[in-house]
């Protein structure tokens, strides 16, 4: 469910304002400029909607999916050093469409440019070091043009810069982000098939038609390699998390934002909860999640079936937003209980949009067996109300 394309808005809009015309720009800057305006740049009725589940397909759907406007690959882990040194990391790719494939493929030979581009990328990339409670968050920004920015699907490989996730082999992919002040170098390597989200991959986002997405996750992707802090590199191992979702869809009228959590299970399964979180305090009755046991078999679950106490908050000093902080987790039709917190409290992103996402780790019973969790929670809308944002 999670990163819905109205958290996309904003950089969409600031990036439109400083550096891109309609059909991009050249690098000669001599195309005619016709800038696009923020309701051009909003969700766009040309855009390929989903309206009802289609099949995924693999490895093609590994790639980008053009027709729809907003698309992201999500890469979320918990590392350790063979000491016990716990770090957290996600580095994200964004796709963001300016206009569709026909119109692009309508320009005149005349506006073509190797600059040219109707495609934004911007990638998030945070680490933390949970010992010395210390988080580092970085952005960047490009465009699908001279190579610069990208994805494809066979091989599968999605870049910014030098900022990449790449196929080595079939279910091996290697991670790579440098920011200066940390860095990550990893070989991630799936042991479960893709998980379909919601219906068969269909993630309804809202009441209103086709305002959903196609969602799949590849869960408990075994992970080795290093991470780097000033002159200080660490061998660490762990597990990591994926998202793949794109829509063109937007948050309903009176839904401020969610709570996304994606726990691992140290019994080989996995969590996903998301709740929709509505103007009065309630939670949108499309909230859902899934449970993925350790052979990989999937159970879908709505919202009638768990529940997520807040027992503790922490409040941001630079965006005076309060942030749930330690959280209560029941599943009764799977005997299902954890309770868990955040390792670092300030996880918050201080970017060109404000929210929270970090590593957290859990600790319960599952079926009357003791069972424990690492994984990211995600919460937006505590600093600023997204439908605002419309």
């Amino acid at each position: 469910m999670k990163r819905l394309p109205l958290l996309l808005l904003p950089l969409t809009l600031l990036l439109l304002l400083i550096f891109w015309p309609r059909a991009g720009i050249t690098n000669s800057g001599q195309a005619s400029v016709e800038w696009i305006s923020a309701e051009q740049a909003g969700i766009s009725e040309q855009f390929t909607r989903a309206y009802e589940p289609t099949e995924l397909t693999f490895p093609e759907d590994l790639g980008p999916h053009s027709d729809y406007q907003t698309e992201w690959w999500y890469y979320t882990g918990n590392l350790e050093t063979e000491a016990g040194r716990a770090f957290g990391y996600q580095l994200t790719f964004f796709r963001r469409a300016l206009a569709t494939p026909e119109s692009s493929a309508s320009q005149t030979a005349a506006d073509t440019s190797d600059w040219r581009t109707n495609q934004i990328y911007f990638a998030h990339f945070t680490l933390s070091d949970i010992a010395n409670q210390k988080f580092y968050p970085h952005e960047r920004f490009s465009r699908a043009s001279a190579k610069l920015s990208g994805a494809q699907a066979v091989p599968y490989r999605v870049w910014l810069e030098d900022w990449s996730a790449e196929e080595i082999q079939p279910g091996q992919v290697h991670l790579v982000a440098d920011a200066g002040d940390v860095a990550l170098d990893l070989m991630l390597n799936e042991t479960l098939p893709p998980v379909l989200q919601g219906d068969r991959g269909y993630s309804i986002k809202g009441p209103e038609p086709g305002n959903a997405s196609s969602y799949y996750s590849i869960v408990q992707q075994q992970t080795a390699g290093t991470v780097s802090m000033g002159d200080r590199t660490y061998t660490v191992s762990g597990l990591t998390w994926k998202d793949h979702e794109y829509s063109t869809s937007a948050l309903s009228p009176g839904t401020v934002g969610w709570d996304w959590f994606s726990l691992q299970l140290d019994n080989g399964g996995a969590l996903m909860l998301y709740g929709l979180r509505q103007e009065d305090g309630t939670i949108a009755d499309i909230s859902s999640g899934t449970y993925v046991n350790p052979q990989g078999q999937v159970q879908h679950l709505s919202l009638a079936d768990w529940q997520i106490n807040v027992l503790d908050t922490w409040h941001s000093p630079i965006s005076q937003a309060d942030y749930p902080a330690q959280w209560h987790i029941a599943v009764p039709q799977l005997g299902l209980a954890l309770d868990g917190q955040s390792l670092i409290p300030n996880q918050e992103l201080n970017i060109s949009t404000t929210y929270w996402e970090g590593a957290v780790a859990f600790d319960g019973v599952l079926d009357n067996q003791p069972i424990a969790a690492k994984g990211y929670v995600e919460m937006t809308g505590y600093a600023d109300s997204l439908d605002s944002l419309l």
